[in-house]
């Protein structure tokens, strides 16, 4: 799946021909309502450098087919009110779902982005067997909220740890998500969800958010670094996702590291050396020897506490500028491995570990990184912040699902 996936002509068409330009004409007009939202006729025919006749044209084709509808006018502007346009948002729905071990994230939205509905399942305890049914019931809990039924969708994106392998059909690197491992999963949720489905790692999706919508935007290679639930990576090359062969590219938690004993039998203990030096559990370890109060909870939460409370406290010598400082290198360590292999020009840091640790923290993750690594790419944080493997798994489908019902050559 290409992060930022194109318009291709439709297969048989003859390239140049009047049909194959005027659906590349409705394309870009249609992009151009998605960007920028309501527009003229005038304002079309001038993003686009069509005529006005050829753009009112192309507005009227489009309204026809259902795609476009008219919106009002263009008041309080000088001269005559102009008629408004705007994608149809009804032309099509799509959903999308975050699955981790503890929750699974639905939403649905309109071809536009616009969120329809959002529905969050907690799953605590719940074991094998459940995987299908949990799908399903936080499906049909955005549906209802979207006030939709599942035949509305068009297409479905569903987010993971690990990896689906494609020779196998059967989840890898998430022993830690339980149900999700039996052979036939993928068939199951086939037959209990009878329309086009897509799976893929959350880490993947994220980097796809960050490039569509955030931070790697006009980047097309970029390495994205994740620290949640555990460490990631996503590899974009060319502007598109690189996956490996098992589809276990990026799962750097399992990189040896120096700083860490050898962890062997890693897919057995779901860890590995790079988890270890610097995932979350690792900032709490690093703040008890400091010294500093370690609140309760999870990890992950606990992590990002600790990190967010340094960052806000300054440099110096302190406890708090330590523990960043501890924390960097580790992060450092496992990432010079990466860029001597990738060379990225941009490294985009993102999960909710690291972007606790915020400017603080990137910038002394670039210094680090600077002695450890002959390539120096540009460190950024990620600016998609919120359900960000949510985000990317919709923009995901809103790509597949607009190249298709946006073709208009057919």
């Amino acid at each position: 799946m290409a992060v930022t996936p194109g318009t291709t002509p439709r297969p048989g068409a003859a390239p140049g021909t009047p049909q194959v330009l005027r659906a590349m004409n409705d394309r870009a007009a249609l992009d151009l309502l998605l960007e920028h939202g309501p527009l003229s006729r005038a304002r079309i025919g001038t993003l686009t450098g069509l005529s006005k006749p050829t753009a009112s044209q192309l507005l009227s084709r489009l309204e026809s087919a259902g795609l476009v509808i008219a919106t009002g006018t263009s008041e309080g502007r000088p001269g005559p009110n102009a008629q408004l346009y705007a994608v149809n948002p009804a032309t099509a729905h799509v959903a999308a779902l975050d699955v981790t071990p503890g929750r699974i994230l639905a939403e649905v939205a309109d071809i536009t982005g616009r969120t329809a509905g959002a529905y969050e399942l907690r799953t605590p305890g719940r074991r094998a067997g459940g995987a299908v049914r949990q799908v399903v019931d936080a499906l049909d809990g955005a549906v209802k909220a979207a006030a939709l039924t599942r035949a509305d969708l068009r297409r479905v994106v569903i987010g993971t740890p690990g990896a689906f392998d494609p020779g196998t059909g059967r989840l890898r690197y998430a022993s830690h998500l339980p149900g999700w491992h039996a052979p036939s999963l993928l068939d199951d949720l086939a037959a209990a969800l009878p329309m086009p489905l897509e799976y893929d790692n959350d880490v993947n999706l994220a980097a796809v958010a960050e490039h569509r919508l955030g931070a790697a935007r006009g980047h097309d290679d970029f390495v994205l670094l994740w620290n949640e639930e555990g460490i990631g990576a996503s590899i974009v090359i060319g502007g598109r996702l690189h996956r490996g062969r098992t589809g276990g590219a990026g799962e750097v938690g399992f990189l040896p590291v120096p700083g860490t004993p050898l962890v062997r039998q890693v897919a057995r203990a779901n860890s590995g050396g790079f988890q270890e030096l610097a995932g979350a559990r690792a900032v709490r370890i690093i703040a008890d020897e400091l010294g500093l109060p370690v609140p309760e909870g999870p990890d992950r939460q606990v992590a990002a506490e600790l990190l967010a409370r340094a960052a806000s406290q300054g440099s110096g010598s302190t406890a708090p500028a330590e523990l960043l400082r501890r924390f960097a290198t580790g992060l450092a360590t496992g990432l010079a491995s990466m860029v001597a292999v990738l060379d990225p020009g941009l490294v985009v840091l993102s999960g909710g570990v690291i972007t606790a640790g915020g400017e603080p923290l990137r910038a002394l993750l670039q210094a680090e990184l600077a002695e450890l690594a002959v390539p120096r790419p540009r460190l950024v944080l990620g600016t998609v912040r919120e359900r960000p493997v949510l985000r990317g798994a919709l923009e995901s489908a809103l790509a597949t699902t607009r190249d298709d019902v946006f073709d208009t050559s057919r």
